[in-house]
């Protein structure tokens, strides 16, 4: 971005590039998922409650404070925010802003060459001798940063760098460059997805085999679609919702603000935002809910997907499914797919830099290239452990803490700011400056009361959970480097026992009885059903089993002696990175502030 003169080229392209940002891999990879774990069409009603009393307001919010600081000259969060209140912490909490895109960025592009692999998988046709456990393996494999698919070393980071890279090279572009790939596409994603949503509309029970003779893809319609009332009491279902409506609009990220700094200042917002919001919707609820589950359950069955539902559906399952369909047919649905994915993973990410670019651009005069790349450099840092230690949970550890935590703390903040600081009467008025529809008055007071009280129930909420993230809880193997190893919980309560079931020198399975949830037709609900489950423990060498087979283990007994470095050990390194992250963006917006006071520009 170079020169403060730079603007949308045109109205379709700003809310093409908007709902680029908002639709990204979470449609189709995690809303799925999230309405699966949580009842299915019970999840629909406080999903589209929560898009209402919280997405559509936070989407006014976010459109009308970056046009506010944008008429002031300034295109990055810090700066946005300081335009409206006095005090220099405003400033700071917009960090947040910058530092939740470079974060997110630093993994998200992670997955995004996923994407971009896998795309050149199903055209090599690397997945057609493979069967389901072998292409499962194929994914844990890629991940295995010593292992290689394609015969390329160290693929996974080859694959990474040029993602990173070519994000960077767009972004280097400008404005420009981010439209004309919005006006690309989002076009595609929607083609894509339209034909594979009709695939799963119109599979029915033609996958049905003898494996899975009551596989029915429209049973994965039917549970995603019919309310089951009572789960609507559950406050986990709510906060679920909550949280996917975060993931879904892209807000709390500060990227919105910044696409919205460069609107004229009497462009609209008001029907901008909800136009940007409601193509994101269609996105994930007709496109997103008609790929994955009714596929899935139209080759394995309902029960299956109720028991697998998870992220890495879209890489583990799905080039197995379309191998149903013939040689040439799964060429073409595996491009349309990882395509679709692709398309959607870099609609957001392009978003991402636009942030730490504006700020640069503002503050220390940087050109459009200087920002991106050095954006590109810093995200290669952040991101690169994400890609070493995948499989010991620093990428986890990014998406909970950047990718969670942080929304909810800047969105809530963001709400206070605008409603109670700048006040809802020149905020109200913000909103329907130059709009182009009328803005019910009822939004008023939901932008006013409701939504804060709302973001708040969801931060205190969270609170008990990152407790329990630094604490280590999820974890009986706390220590960094250790001599034994212990084994973990077999449930939530860490209440259950099992038992050995075999057992070699770098190897231990262990049984335990477990609960998973069935799908009663006649009955239209979920049932629970006990069936003997299996936990594997795998080891290195120098890593010595100590058990016996038919021995009975509870959580925390020693199971293996040896020379330990735990999982902690990476995901303190992920910690201390993001820690280091936003201080070092709080160090440059400290910077800018100190040469805004030279040159008289101070806010406040």
């Amino acid at each position: 971005m170079s020169g403060k003169a730079e603007s949308w080229g045109s109205r379709v392209g700003l809310i093409l590039a908007m709902a680029g940002n908002a639709v990204g891999l979470g449609n189709f990879l995690r809303f799925p998922v999230q309405a699966v774990e949580n009842g299915g069409g019970a999840f629909i009603i406080p999903y589209l409650v929560c898009f209402v009393v919280m997405g559509i307001p936070l989407l006014f919010i976010e459109w009308s404070t970056g046009r506010y600081g944008g008429r002031y000259g300034n295109h990055s969060t810090p700066y946005i925010l300081d335009t409206m209140a006095k005090g220099r912490i405003w400033k700071y909490i917009g960090v947040f802003g910058i530092f939740t895109n470079i974060a997110v960025a630093s993994y998200y592009c992670y997955i995004e060459s996923w994407t971009m692999s896998y795309v050149y998988h199903s055209v090599r046709g690397t997945f057609s001798t493979m069967n389901q456990a072998e292409i499962a393996g194929f994914f844990n494999d890629y991940t295995t940063i010593g292992k290689s698919t394609t015969g390329i070393p160290y693929e996974a980071i080859v694959f990474y760098i040029l993602c990173l890279l070519l994000n960077t090279f767009i972004l280097s572009k400008g404005l420009k460059g981010i439209e004309r790939v919005a006006k690309i596409g989002i076009p595609l994603l929607l083609v894509f997805g339209a034909i594979l949503a009709i695939r799963g509309l119109t599979l029915g029970t033609d996958g049905a085999s003898d494996l899975f003779p009551d596989a029915n893809a429209w049973d994965g319609l039917n549970f995603l679609w019919t309310p089951q009332y009572d789960s609507l009491a559950n406050p986990k279902v709510w906060l679920a919702a909550a949280g996917q409506i975060f993931f879904t609009l892209s807000v709390g990220m500060g990227t919105i603000h910044c696409y919205a700094a460069y609107l004229k200042s009497k462009d609209d917002v008001a029907l901008n935002a909800v136009s940007a919001g409601f193509m994101n919707e269609f996105v994930e609820v007709v496109l997103g809910s008609l790929i994955v589950i009714p596929i899935a359950a139209g080759y394995l069955g309902l029960d299956w997907v109720l028991q697998n539902a998870g992220f890495g559906m879209a890489f583990q399952t799905m080039p197995y499914l379309f191998q149903q369909w013939g040689e040439t047919l799964a060429i073409f649905a595996g491009i349309f797919w990882f395509g679709l994915l692709f398309f959607a993973g870099i609609t957001s990410s392009l978003a991402m830099g636009t942030p730490w670019m504006g700020l640069m651009r503002d503050e220390f005069n940087w050109s459009g290239k200087k920002g991106a790349w050095s954006f590109g450099l810093i995200a290669l840092i952040m991101g690169l452990p994400t890609v070493f230690f995948f499989q010991q949970g620093v990428f986890d550890e990014y998406d909970y803490w950047a990718g969670t935590v942080s929304l909810v703390v800047f969105a809530f903040l963001e709400t206070v700011l605008f409603s109670w600081i700048f006040g809802i009467k020149k905020g109200w008025a913000e909103i329907n400056m130059g709009a182009d529809i009328k803005v019910p008055i009822f939004f008023k007071y939901l932008i006013l009361v409701v939504t804060p009280l709302l973001l708040g129930w969801v931060l205190v909420a969270s609170l008990p959970d990152m407790a329990a993230k630094i604490a280590n809880d999820d974890t009986n193997n706390k220590e960094w480097f250790a001599d034994a190893y212990y084994a973990e919980k077999f449930d939530s309560e860490g209440l259950k026992t099992g038992v050995v079931d075999s057992v070699t020198t770098d190897f231990i399975k262990l049984s335990f009885q477990n609960e998973k949830k069935v799908y009663n037709k006649k009955l239209d609900k979920l049932e629970a059903l006990t069936f003997t489950d299996y936990k594997t423990y795998s080891f290195k060498k120098g890593q010595n089993p100590v058990v016996t087979v038919g021995q009975t283990i509870a959580p925390n007994d020693t199971i293996a002696e040896g020379k330990f470095t735990n999982n902690v050990f990476y995901k303190t390194i992920g910690r201390l990175l993001l820690v280091a992250l936003f201080l070092f963006i709080s160090l440059v917006v400290y910077r800018a502030f100190i040469k805004r006071r030279k040159e008289g520009r101070v806010h406040s």
